[in-house]
């Protein structure tokens, strides 16, 4: 917030209510990020599993036995996230993690949204293909 004030620093300069101008500024920041929060898909490359769960998908100690499931599904993802190169990687976590919109990452990598689309598909195809190949992961 404070390196965005800055960047504004003669705005701020000439005006006689700095409070209510950062107020302002802290609130459009808070709604911006929870925009960004409401975009983000909570679930990953196979969402059925977990759908419904609620609090009782979250790990603890009265099933072991699927927390070591997931726990193993989670080790795989990493593994194929890994397997990806550094740019498709980069643009799936962008936009599948972080909740990115494709223009977004655009301009954080300064690729044309073309570019972005294709690398999105072809990471996404790839971890499909590499997350497939033991034939465990989507099977649950």
């Amino acid at each position: 917030m404070l390196i965005k004030a800055f960047g504004k620093l003669s705005d701020l300069i000439s005006i006689d209510e700095p409070g209510s101008w950062l107020s302002r500024m802290m609130y459009n920041l808070f709604i911006d990020e929870r925009r960004r929060f409401a975009r983000r898909r909570l679930h990953t490359v196979h969402e059925g599993e977990m759908a419904g769960d609620g609090l009782a998908g979250l790990p603890g100690p009265d099933d072991p036995v699927r927390d070591q499931v997931r726990f193993e599904r989670m080790r795989k993802l990493e593994s194929a996230l890994s397997a990806l190169s550094d740019e498709h990687r980069t643009i799936v976590l962008l936009h599948d993690t972080e909740g990115y919109k494709l223009t977004e990452i655009q301009d954080l990598m300064g690729i044309p949204v073309g570019t972005v689309k294709s690398r999105l598909h072809r990471a996404r195809a790839r971890l499909r293909e590499i997350l497939s190949a033991d034939g465990t992961f989507f099977s649950h």
